[in-house]
């Protein structure tokens, strides 16, 4: 098996340690509670821009994007296209909502607007969606780097959970949006690596890709019929929309990042500019997908002769064809994407949604700090032992995020009635979420029905089960809050 140079492996081991001490040197600032969190509201719009755009590229769709393009299409290249309006929403109504609400936390307001129940729903459906992304990426990182590093994977576990802890344990918010900010010009660099080589070592140069990709029909984007029942371009589109509005409305990762910001115009030139990187880069991705599809398609001889999965191309490609120096780069890129940290995130909504409102709501200064840190380091602790017992448990994979995306669906539901919806509350709130999560629950599960239960499997493709759960929940909502305001007219 052919492994990285040792030229890559000190690139790479540098970058670690660089990002590890540069993240931890924002330690040296005596920090309140409140400066943990947010940074001291004082950060430039174009740091958190970085950082959002960062945040949106995991080590997931680092090597995934790529495999898709190889092994099909541009389809899921669709989801990307519906991060302008998205981003638009979010500038329009999101930020000024929380700029004007002020709270450090994403889901307290949701106490004012439906009860204590939706704000504690709200935070433990974050933290086990965070606990089982971070577990994920970690294990997938693994999986890519094992074969690269020559390193057993859960030593690679280990190292990246200690990486991905220790700085925003010491440095907080600020080191993690400031850490990012370098992580998104590593994952530029290493994108335009695995872009350019491609095309250089093209027999026929880089039009001969073009003539392939046409050939075989790579660029397409999907079905543009009315199907319901398979990822066409409207499916993908409307999919990307309710994810990304997810992301932007709910997802406590992008709302702590808007109050870190210095104005409300810095809070909104960040989504614009994390948004609108996102598109070239992720096109980006797709294209070294196709790239390598073309290249491979010339020079046959030189893929291994056991079959290799899609996902597993460029992995290949990066240890077999890049000169000294280039890969480790490359691999730095895939780490950075994946050392994004959301545990100050966590830590975050444990001493405002947890500590602070069921134990001890005047806790002092030096209090909250202790609950900070230790929060960070039980969930960085957590997060590597998830990734860790996948090693064992992978049938749980698709399972346990098949469940994190039943929670995060009905929280999406939950956020918009409440926008939406005036007269919503309580009632409407609790039975909207159940219909809405019992819908994604029957389309998540349903499709593995077996025997006469198959009657009822859902027939509608997996990517619109959060956009049928949102709605059902909005839905609801409007029809409950409607039907008492007749009532009461009566």
């Amino acid at each position: 098996m052919n492994r990285l140079p040792t030229l890559d492996l000190i690139v790479l081991l540098v970058y670690l340690a660089g990002m590890t001490a540069f993240g931890c040197w924002f330690a040296r600032k005596k920090q309140s509670a409140e400066e943990f969190m947010a940074a001291g509201r004082s950060l430039p719009g174009w740091a958190v821009g970085l950082s959002i755009f960062g945040s949106y590229v995991s080590s997931i769709s680092f090597l995934a994007n790529p495999g898709k393009a190889y092994g099909g299409n541009w389809n899921a290249f669709v989801f990307s296209l519906s991060l302008p309006l998205a981003a638009w929403v979010a500038v329009r109504y999101f930020v000024p909502f929380y700029r004007k609400l002020g709270d450090v936390s994403a889901y307290h307001h949701l106490e004012q607007r439906f009860g204590a129940w939706a704000r504690t729903y709200a935070v433990i459906c974050y933290l086990l969606t965070q606990l089982a992304r971070m577990g994920t990426i970690l294990y997938l990182l693994a999986l890519a780097l094992t074969p690269l590093l020559g390193w057993d994977v859960k030593t690679v576990i280990l190292l990246m959970g200690v990486v991905m802890t220790v700085y925003p344990f010491l440095g907080g918010t600020e080191a993690v949006i400031w850490v990012g900010v370098i992580q998104a010009v590593t994952l530029v660099a290493g994108a335009l690596i695995c872009l350019v080589f491609p095309m250089l070592q093209m027999p026929g140069g880089a039009g001969a890709i073009f003539n392939v990709a046409v050939e075989q029909r790579k660029f397409g984007l999907g079905s543009f019929g009315p199907s319901l029942d398979e990822s066409t371009f409207w499916v993908v589109l409307v999919y990307g929309l309710c994810i990304n509005l997810q992301n932007f409305g709910i997802d406590q990762s992008y709302v702590q990042r808007y109050i870190t910001a210095r104005t409300d115009r810095d809070a909104a030139r960040s989504v614009w500019m994390g948004a609108l990187l996102y598109i070239p880069l992720s096109a980006c991705f797709f294209f070294i997908g196709t790239a390598l599809f073309a290249f491979y398609q010339a020079q046959p001889q030189l893929l291994p002769a056991t079959e290799l999965k899609p996902d597993a191309v460029l992995p290949h490609f990066i240890r077999t064809q890049l000169p000294p120096g280039m890969g480790g780069i490359i691999v730095a890129a895939i780490c950075a994407a994946a050392l994004d940290s959301n545990l100050n995130c966590m830590a975050t909504l444990t001493l405002c949604d947890v500590y602070r409102r069921y134990f001890r709501p005047q806790a002092g200064e030096r209090e909250s700090m202790r609950v900070l840190q230790a929060a960070t380091l039980v969930f960085g602790v957590m997060g590597t032992v998830t990734a860790l017992a996948m090693i064992r448990v992978q049938s749980a994979l698709d399972q346990w995020w098949a469940l994190a995306g039943i929670f995060s669906g009905g929280m999406l539901g939950l956020f918009l009635l409440g926008m939406l919806s005036r007269r919503s509350g309580n009632r409407e709130g609790i039975v909207g979420v159940t219909v809405g999560v019992l819908i994604i629950l029957w389309m998540t599960l349903s499709p593995k029905w077996e025997g006469a239960l198959a009657t009822y499997h859902s027939p509608f493709h997996n990517f619109l089960t959060i956009v049928f759960g949102t709605l059902a929940i909005l839905l609801v909502g409007f029809l409950l809050a409607a039907g008492r305001k007749a009532k009461n007219s009566e």
